[in-house]
């Protein structure tokens, strides 16, 4: 693992009618839309749909690394995630993500052990462990040539 602290730079650039493209260094372009619940034309991943998303890939990434340094075998991990996005305190939040989970084990596994594994996937999860940070706005507005 590399030192920390860890950098990750995200760009995101639309027009006036455009979908909004998000690009990183090295992957390849994802197209975002508002979701249908805002207006949005609902056939494309949003903003809430991808940190929903991050939960979940999180979550299962998380465990295949504590599973790998517990020597843990596993055969299959399959993770829903249904995020609540309601008002608080006159601010649109997620209030909730419940996490599903469905492992599948090698015959004569120890179940114990698995479920320990996964709780200890979900409380290490980082994504769910910062949806607090801080947010910080730097700006300029341009005008058109």
């Amino acid at each position: 693992m590399h030192p920390f602290p860890h950098h990750y730079p995200v760009a995101a650039t639309a027009s006036f009618d455009s979908d909004v493209s998000l690009t990183a260094p090295g992957v390849t372009v994802i197209k975002s839309a508002g979701p249908v619940e805002f207006g949005g034309p609902g056939d494309l991943w949003s903003p809430e749909s991808l940190l929903v998303a991050s939960v979940a890939d999180c979550f299962i990434l998380s465990f295949r690394a504590i599973a790998r340094a517990a020597r843990f075998d596993w055969v299959n991990l399959d993770c829903r995630v249904n995020g609540t996005l309601d008002r608080v305190d006159g601010q649109s939040r997620f209030t909730d993500f419940l996490v599903e989970a469905r492992l599948v084990i090698p015959k004569g596994a120890d179940i114990a052990k698995a479920e320990k594994l996964l709780h200890k996937a979900e409380r290490g999860c980082l994504i769910t462990n910062s949806l607090y940070a801080a947010s910080h706005l730097a700006l300029e507005v341009a005008e058109a040539d």
